[in-house]
């Protein structure tokens, strides 16, 4: 439960920020009459994941067995890949994220009502597809005959709702650096059970060879149905008698994909490049301007620590959330 807790925590609290985002700047803008096909946007956006994951849910049960081990297969290594590149997305690009969308919000307000619905679609559909395939995978391979792991993803999902609204009210300060790392991190390691779910199931289809063969078996030693099995299912997806395939595919994910997203170097030359292209244009629109002030204005979403801000309340400005 605590792993789809997770997901839907950390999926839905992007979600939140791109909206408090596009709302907020709105706000601040003093563009209040685009509010409303902003909302609509998202809303679309929403019933669309929605839609989708009903669909992924009951569209596979008319399939025989071997079909639905080959779709659920499948999906969940789709899933994998998806989510490995958010959360490396999320690490290079979540300090420029708010100058992006101010970017494509300017430009929609300039085109009309329906790129502003479109803008926000787009903004918030991305996340809420991803969101549904993943969590569908991981209720799929975490699923004990219980409702919890799809009450652990609701829960995490409500979480984010609430600090989305806390960070636009100017409520809640966080460090979203290091949130961002430390649930990415736990992220890689749920989405590895995940993975290596979507082989077993891949074997079961006959897709794959090498079911009978067993790598551990410590089923006596871990039940599945203790209190402890559950609670390692839950969190890891762990299966106490994986194949030597799944063992295999697990290490060759978990290992390097773990030590290149927490590893300080890697991704963070282009980051550091990226970084001191945008110091020399502030520095350059500052001398524009006869001062630096325009230029810490323009960027003020997250400068300094990848801080969140945003002016919920005119000129002037409410904290929308921080990171640094």
């Amino acid at each position: 439960m605590f792993g789809n807790y997770l997901i839907g925590l950390r999926e839905g609290l992007e979600a939140s920020l791109v909206v408090c985002i596009l709302v907020a700047y709105l706000v601040k803008t003093e563009r209040r009459d685009a509010l409303r096909p902003i909302w609509i946007g998202i809303g679309v956006a929403v019933a669309l994941a929605l839609a989708f994951g009903f669909g992924l849910e009951f569209g596979s049960q008319e399939l025989t067995f071997e079909a639905q081990e080959a779709l659920g297969g499948s999906l969940s290594i789709l899933a994998v890949v998806l989510v490995t590149w958010m959360v490396f997305w999320m690490r290079r690009t979540a300090r420029h994220l708010r100058s992006e969308l101010h970017d494509r919000l300017d430009a929609a307000l300039s085109m009309g009502t329906g790129a502003l619905v479109a803008t926000a679609f787009l903004a918030v559909g991305r996340e809420g597809l991803e969101t549904a395939l993943f969590v569908w995978a991981s209720v799929r391979a975490s699923s004990d005959g219980t409702h919890a792991p799809l009450i652990g993803v609701l829960l995490g999902i409500a979480s984010a709702v609430v600090l989305g609204w806390l960070f636009y009210r100017g409520a809640l300060r966080i460090n979203l650096a290091k949130f961002f790392t430390w649930t990415g991190g736990m992220l890689v390691i749920v989405a590895a059970g995940v993975l290596a779910y979507g082989v077993h199931d891949l074997q079961e289809a006959r897709f794959l060879g090498g079911l009978p063969d067993k790598a551990f078996d410590i089923s006596t030693t871990i039940p599945p149905d203790s209190w402890y099995g559950t609670l390692l299912k839950g969190v890891f997806n762990f299966q106490p008698d994986p194949t030597v395939l799944q063992v295999i595919v697990w290490c060759l994910y978990l290992i390097p994909t773990l030590a290149l997203f927490l590893a300080p170097v890697g991704f963070g030359r282009s980051v550091r490049s990226q970084e001191q292209k945008q110091k020399a244009t502030d520095e350059q629109a500052g001398k524009a301007d006869s001062g630096s002030g325009g230029a810490r204005d323009g960027d003020g979403a997250v400068a300094d620590g990848e801080r969140v801000r945003d002016g919920a309340r005119g000129a002037g400005g409410r904290t929308v959330g921080g990171a640094e």
